[in-house]
């Protein structure tokens, strides 16, 4: 009988004998390479695993050693024996130069002056107009003033400096031509002279109109964070008047950089100068309100203008009555921040003036200013 052998070949073309033979080779050559114990890999995913571990240790120790400013993980992992702040000390404080050591030396004396009250102590009034005063019927009504074309800020200089030659000048208020009084002579002299403090509009505001305008050339003498904005109308003690009129370290840097166009972010120094210097410089000696009144409320670029038809005892007995500070940030949140108007922990009304009243307005102010300045 006829054996047949029947040939079967794999999907590569090779027979089953060449197969079989083959795969006896694969097997030899398999059997003589090493093998890997399976406990072997187990322990390399151990290492990974101890390795991971310690990655982790080594990063929750570096943050208590070295803790972030706006997380503090040490009370979670460290336990509190030792508050974070302290485990490291403190950078060293930067090394001011000459005029601002010369300046910082200034302001410590003349702020820690006395008060030197004279026999009749005075009020400056200072009008910081382009022109005449066109409510001076208004002005001569609330008392029986002298005025002074350079930039905001040097033309109130220029004003505090001849109002400072009278010794018995002790308060300096800056008001423009369309300003005017809100209270009576008595009330207004009281108010500023019964208090050892300025008046000035101050904060820190986020958003473009604020920290948008500083550049970094106002480093190292003026830090982001000391930036402050605020209106220029104030009214100044006499040793902050001295300390603004004598300034040249800072004065020159707004002068130099602080300027309208778009490589300084449309800066105004007559909103920044006198808020930024004399929060650096006493910022528990001001207030951080003016005692001007202004309306913002149309959301334009200028305040709001009153003529004759706006002026009635109802608008002035409001302002009077306001005894809080609001301020709202430039950026889109549009942030409010309201404050009592407190001078050591006595809350008193905010205003003493108003702007901006046109000249329409005399006569019906004239005719209503005694009935509000009664009180």
């Amino acid at each position: 009988m006829c054996v047949q052998e029947l040939m079967f070949q794999s999907p590569s073309g090779e027979s089953a004998g060449q197969a079989r033979k083959a795969g006896g080779q694969d097997q030899q050559r398999k059997t003589m390479q090493p093998t890997v114990p399976p406990r072997s890999r187990g322990a390399k995913r151990r290492v990974w695993i101890a390795a991971l571990i310690s990655m982790v240790f080594l990063s929750v120790l570096a943050a208590c050693i070295y803790p972030p400013t706006l997380l503090r993980v040490c009370p979670l992992f460290c336990g509190t024996g030792l508050p974070p702040l302290q485990m490291l000390p403190p950078p060293p404080p930067r090394i001011l130069s000459d005029p601002e050591l010369s300046t910082r030396v200034l302001v410590r004396d003349v702020v820690s002056m006395p008060v030197n009250l004279t026999v009749t102590p005075k009020i400056a009034f200072m009008f910081l107009t382009p022109g005449p005063l066109p409510l001076v019927g208004l002005w001569e009504e609330f008392f029986r003033v002298d005025w002074g074309k350079i930039s905001m800020v040097d033309a109130e200089r220029r004003l505090l400096t001849n109002a400072l030659q009278d010794p018995d000048n002790q308060h300096f208020v800056l008001l423009s031509e369309s300003c005017i009084p809100v209270r009576s002579f008595d009330f207004v002299y009281d108010y500023l002279i019964g208090r050892n403090v300025s008046f000035v509009d101050c904060f820190d505001d986020p958003g473009p109109h604020g920290r948008g305008r500083y550049t970094k050339p106002f480093s190292p003498e003026i830090q982001v964070e000391e930036w402050r904005k605020g209106s220029q109308w104030f009214t100044v003690k006499r040793q902050h008047a001295l300390l603004i009129v004598a300034d040249y370290v800072y004065y020159a840097k707004f002068k130099n950089i602080c300027r309208p166009g778009a490589e300084t972010h449309n800066c105004y120094a007559d909103e920044h100068y006198v808020q930024t210097f004399l929060h650096m410089m006493d910022p528990s000696g001001i207030s951080t309100w003016s005692v001007t009144h202004v309306d913002w409320s149309e959301g334009k670029w200028h305040p709001k203008k009153y003529k004759k038809e706006d002026v009635s005892i109802k608008l002035l007995k409001t302002i009077q009555a306001i005894d809080e500070s609001v301020h709202v940030s430039s950026d889109l949140k549009k942030q409010q921040t309201r404050l009592p108007c407190a001078v050591d922990g006595e809350r008193k009304p905010c205003f003493l003036f108003a702007r901006k009243y046109t000249p329409e307005t005399l006569n019906i102010l004239l005719n209503l200013f005694p009935n509000i300045t009664k009180t």
